[in-house]
């Protein structure tokens, strides 16, 4: 596994860990990286995820319901809706890496760690973001 999907996997895990728990961000932050020792690579791009993604997350859920057809956000799986977030964050706003491999990453993540369905549901969702929110990026 790359040091790439290790850090969307250990983000994954956090902005879950943060979600249900409420805790203060940065202070979580460091007690996760005390109890998850990795690579200082996967590390700093873990941490720029679940910080970017906190951080822009009412830039982004509005651009999720708008696409999760038929879903309120809240009654989405949390797992899904984290990734879906990171994903977008990647994809719109930190565009460091090409969206396609984003969208494969994150549907891989979601088959490993959430419903048997999840995969086809977190595709589906970024695909159409990926489609309508960037095409005059192309």
């Amino acid at each position: 596994m790359g040091g790439r999907r290790k850090a969307r996997e250990f983000a994954l895990q956090f902005l879950y860990q943060i979600e249900i728990s409420g805790d203060d961000l940065e202070e979580s932050l460091g007690l996760f990286w005390s109890e998850h020792p990795v690579d200082p690579s996967v590390k700093d791009y873990a941490s720029e995820l679940v910080r970017g993604t906190r951080a822009e997350v009412v830039r982004i859920d509005p651009i999720l319901a708008k696409y999760a057809q038929n879903w309120v956000l809240d009654r989405m799986a949390v797992v899904d809706r984290n990734l879906i977030r990171m994903a977008v964050y990647e994809m719109l706003i930190s565009k460091k890496t090409p969206p396609i491999v984003v969208i494969n990453e994150a549907v891989d993540i979601a088959k490993k760690y959430s419903t048997p369905d999840s995969g086809a549901f977190v595709n589906g969702i970024l695909d159409r973001i990926r489609k309508e929110e960037m095409k005059d990026v192309r």
